[in-house]
């Protein structure tokens, strides 16, 4: 899926669109020792107003975030297709429409298995019907021609934290009173997954598209252990592999300016890639271009290809990942952090025949500890 795909079902994903229905809702309540303590399978036109606006926040959430960060698609292992295979029960329960009670059974006890989760949580999984009409040369809805319906199933996974309030005012007896009772207050999802995807505005059952809250740490058992895909680098894990992969080609010749260069660049690439339909993706060749147009001596760029294959393999960085907002300068006791639009401020220069990191101040007010202070 990419951005487009992505956006069209944010913008649809409403039970005041039109084209697209929510059939049916189930909702569920796993406690710390994964029992599943509460089911309800129910239409969702049955549902009360209230209840429908809380399920649809938090399904809405398994859909948001950017995409190569908080959004990430994993194709299915050849072995989730077969019997007790993940893939296998998510297409059976699409085709189903949540109607087949033992499959949804199956379905929530595979959840409470599989998953990893650090505290008690709610499941809402709904069955949902988008029609997808065709597009005009302007990129605006045919209304007149229907090609298909895309069924598909949305999973929110959300926490249930336990809430004491301590002193509360009791209406009844007109006093403030200790609470006795703890109220479970069901969170926003911190994982969900959306399948099968939106690929080229057709339903492609072979991908999940998984959403995940904490972008920098992802819950792996959500892609490894429930959906039996190969787990990815985090975007975290992304910007280790790649900083590993910069010092072991660049070595010795890294410095300050290197360092921010490529950063620039990669942002630089990034925004100009930022409206096309695909996420910006940065492989061994682009990655060639930015080390040489920031100053990597061609002797370094020939160990790129080795080095590139044995950190990534054939696999592309995502932009994204890779950018850094600000520029730290870390040593023995001392950080400096410098903000993006002020990276060419700094400098190595050597003073007293001592290489030292120069702040150029200008006219700039300085501040220290939150003080204004003079630096002359």
């Amino acid at each position: 899926m990419n951005k487009k795909e992505i956006n069209e079902l944010k913008k649809n994903f409403s039970e005041d669109c039109g084209f697209m229905t929510i059939n049916r809702v189930v909702s569920a309540f796993v406690d710390s020792e994964k029992n599943i303590k509460y089911k309800s399978n129910e239409a969702f036109v049955t549902l009360s107003q209230d209840e429908s606006e809380q399920i649809m926040i938090n399904l809405k959430k398994a859909f948001s975030g950017q995409l190569g960060k908080n959004l990430n698609e994993f194709a299915f292992p050849q072995a989730a297709y077969g019997e007790g295979g993940a893939q296998k029960l998510l297409y059976d329960l699409m085709v189903s429409k949540f109607k087949d009670d033992e499959l949804v059974d199956t379905y929530l006890q595979r959840i409470a298995e599989k998953m990893a989760y650090v505290s008690t949580y709610a499941i809402f999984s709904a069955h949902c019907t988008y029609s997808i009409f065709a597009k005009n040369k302007n990129d605006d809805m045919d209304m007149d021609e229907s090609e298909i319906n895309y069924n598909f199933i949305i999973t929110a996974i959300s926490p249930v934290n336990t809430r004491f309030d301590g002193l509360i005012y009791d209406d009844e007896s007109n006093s403030i009173i200790k609470k006795v009772t703890a109220d479970k207050i069901v969170e926003l999802p911190t994982d969900g997954f959306l399948f099968p995807v939106f690929s080229d505005r057709m339903p492609d059952i072979n991908a999940v598209m998984v959403y995940s809250k904490n972008a920098k740490k992802p819950n792996a058992s959500v892609v490894q252990d429930l959906l039996e895909c190969e787990f990815n680098l985090s975007s975290e894990g992304e910007k280790t592999v790649f900083k590993a992969l910069i010092n072991n080609v660049v070595g010795d010749e890294l410095d300050y300016e290197i360092v921010t260069k490529v950063n620039e660049k990669i942002q630089s690439y990034a925004a100009q890639n930022a409206n096309e339909t695909e996420i910006p993706k940065i492989d061994e060749k682009r990655l060639n271009t930015i080390l040489w147009e920031a100053g990597v001596s061609q002797e370094n760029l020939e160990k790129l290809p080795q080095a590139y294959e044995k950190a990534m393999e054939k696999k592309p960085f995502t932009a994204y990942n890779l950018i850094e907002k600000k520029t730290t300068i870390a040593l023995p006791s001392v950080t400096v952090n410098v903000g993006k639009d002020a990276v060419d401020k700094v400098r190595t220069q050597m003073v007293d025949g001592k290489r030292c990191i120069v702040i150029a101040l200008d006219d700039a007010s300085v501040e220290i500890n939150g003080i204004p202070a003079s630096v002359e």
